[in-house]
């Protein structure tokens, strides 16, 4: 689906064909045979126009009676046409959009939030040109708008041909010789006709789409510029207590005010060059049916070529094709937005297909050359010459391990100067660092989990947010309320079943701390054997920090925890005991490891800050106070 029409075939040649060519050919039936009512149309007009014409000629003995049945076979004909014929169309062809657009949204959903993390890179990644903006408008309207106008744009075509073939088959058998072209015998009507409308409306056809080009670049503009003022409108409201706090409110209206500017701006070209062709269609319109679709047959008739009933007939037939073949006209702005709509989808198509080979696609701008495999989980997780860098080929590492190895059940701490890139050392083992190299062995069979500082909850169940990245299915009931009560949640285990309360949902609900908690439950009830910390402790106090790491000792003791925390030292049991085993040290760009240097006990320090005592007194006491720790 990377060009336009690979995006407008791949619902045809997809698992739901026979659903796409089903409707397509019903719809397809109804047009052609909407395209021949038009031929009965302006037949049962003509007659309709010359029964009122010779309402008081002497032959015409019924001429009250005429005129009625007449005019009631014009209405049974429209309510046939519009009613059954169009309506039934309009509703299959409502259908197929229904059926095109929720298949191609699927499609949309399973490339973006797929297990590459493609969302990700497609965001985040660089090669060369601006990621995709506004993604929620590319997804859920221009999707929409593009199948529903490339519906409306084939249907259009599809009735163009069927009325030359039906419209134009009509004025083949009632075409007569017209004076000056009696060299086409009787096909000279029919020619002068053809004439006409291949004369008028390809010449307005090519002023619509200069017009067309001018309205789709304002829509595209005018979406960008919508997305980016509604994408802030929700940034607001994550950020509504950071403002309020810091009095922010006139930097905020400036904001709003600068983005609204140009969906104004924007906005007032648009309508410009929308009167223009609204007044440019209604002039065309006026003259096509007026002037030239009666102008050709006026020849013939003023030499009696034709009769009155004759010449009505085969000017509404004119009429009738210039009308079908005039489509193209009628839904320039459509087809503007059409063009628009598909150029944002098939932009967001490319952006999905680029990341697939998340490594090729940060080739193109950067050095990332990442080797992952596995390994035997006896011997843990492995980093060797491992360099981070930058955009750009030439780019300097920020950060190189020559050689890191994390045992089963290893705990190690992470420290160096904020921006040293301990989390880019995290991200790089998880494979959301793009520039790099570096070879990462994880332990064979082990599942992993990545627990980050700031958490966003998703709209979803309670017990949904603990399972997560499982599903609720995974877990009874009963093991996720266990998880809750030992991560410090419990008074929220009867709630599990609700995405909210009292009209909020649960992001809104949990506090930071309590988010991190929720955090502490997920791990506990899913028992990782790699779990990365990367400052998920920042929201709790002290006694929440310890109560954090216990949990996660107690429930999960052989877990290899690689943690990034922005205390000096890292937190230790309440009985005293450590946590962490080792610390990796991030200083002048460089990453080493090695074991953790505990730091005095308690007991000791207590007995080492005491006053100076007896020396006999003091070295009977010492001995004893070592043999009791």
């Amino acid at each position: 689906m990377r060009s336009f029409w690979g995006l407008m075939r791949a619902y045809w040649f997809s698992d739901k064909w026979v659903e796409a060519w089903t409707l397509t050919l019903v719809i397809a039936l109804l047009t052609a045979l909407s395209s021949k009512a038009d031929v009965w149309f302006t037949v049962a007009g003509a007659e309709l126009a010359t029964s009122i014409a010779f309402f008081h000629d002497a032959a015409n003995t019924t001429p009250l009676k005429t005129v009625l049945t007449n005019a009631g076979l014009l209405v049974l004909l429209v309510v046939l046409k519009d009613m059954g014929i169009t309506g039934t169309c309009k509703f299959v062809s409502a259908t197929l959009h229904r059926k095109w657009r929720g298949w191609l949204n699927g499609r949309f959903n399973e490339a973006l939030l797929d297990p590459n993390h493609s969302h990700y890179h497609a965001q985040h990644g660089s090669s060369g040109t601006a990621a995709p903006d506004n993604f929620d408008q590319r997804v859920q309207e221009s999707i929409k708008d593009m199948t529903g106008g490339a519906i409306g744009l084939a249907m259009g075509v599809f009735s163009v041909f069927t009325s030359l073939y039906f419209v134009g088959g009509a004025l083949l058998a009632n075409s007569v010789e017209v004076k000056g072209l009696e060299f086409l015998g009787t096909n000279g009507s029919v020619v002068h006709d053809l004439l006409a409308v291949a004369i008028y409306v390809p010449f307005n056809t090519w002023i619509a789409v200069k017009l067309g080009g001018m309205l789709e670049s304002l829509n595209i503009r005018m979406q960008k510029a919508e997305g980016s003022y509604r994408g802030e409108l929700i940034t607001l409201l994550r950020r509504s207590f950071h403002i309020a706090a810091s009095q922010g409110e006139n930097v905020q209206k400036t904001i709003h005010g600068r983005l609204y500017l140009d969906i104004d701006s924007t906005w007032s070209r648009f309508n410009i060059v929308n009167t223009i062709y609204s007044g440019f269609e209604s002039v065309y319109n006026f003259v096509g049916a007026k002037i030239v679709a009666y102008g050709p047959g006026l020849v013939p008739f003023i030499h009696n070529g034709l009769d009155l009933k004759g010449y009505i007939t085969c000017s509404e037939q004119v009429n009738a094709l210039i009308s079908k073949c005039s489509w193209f006209i009628h839904v320039m702005p459509s087809l503007a937005t059409l063009r628009a709509n598909s150029q944002r989808v098939t932009e967001l198509a490319n952006a999905i297909e680029n990341v697939q080979q998340p490594q090729e696609f940060y080739q193109q701008t950067g050095r990332s050359d990442f080797r992952y495999d596995r390994q035997n989980p006896v011997f843990g997780l492995t980093i060797q010459k491992l360099e981070l860098a930058h955009q750009g080929e030439d780019a300097t590492p920020f950060l190189s391990a020559a050689n890191l190895r994390f045992r089963r059940g290893e705990w190690t701490f992470l420290k160096g100067e904020s921006g040293c890139g301990k989390t880019s050392l995290i991200k790089a083992i998880n494979g959301l660092w793009p520039y790099g190299r570096g070879t990462i062995v994880f332990p064979e069979g082990v599942r992993s989990f990545y627990a980050a500082q700031e958490v966003k909850l998703q709209q979803v169940s309670l017990k949904q947010l603990v399972c997560l990245p499982g599903s609720e299915h995974d877990y009874a009931d009963v093991q996720v309320a266990s998880a809750l009560h030992k991560a410090g949640l419990g008074d929220f285990i009867e709630h599990l079943a609700d995405e909210s309360r009292e009209g909020k949902i649960w992001d809104q609900i949990l506090s930071g701390g309590q988010k991190q908690k929720l955090v502490v439950a997920r791990i506990v009830l899913q028992q990782p054997g790699l779990l990365f910390l990367d400052e998920a402790t920042g929201a709790l106090d002290p006694d929440g920090k310890i109560a954090f790491h216990q949990a996660i000792k107690d429930n999960c003791p052989d877990a290899t925890v690689i943690s990034i925390m922005h205390e000096a030292t890292p937190p230790r049991s309440v009985a005293g005991t450590e946590f962490y085993h080792s610390v990796v040290a991030i200083a002048d760009g460089v990453a080493t490891k090695k074991p953790l240097v505990p730091s005095l006990p308690v007991e000791l320090t207590t007995i080492l800050t005491q006053p100076t005592r007896p020396a006999e007194d003091k070295w009977l006491r010492f001995p004893r106070r070592l043999k009791q720790r």
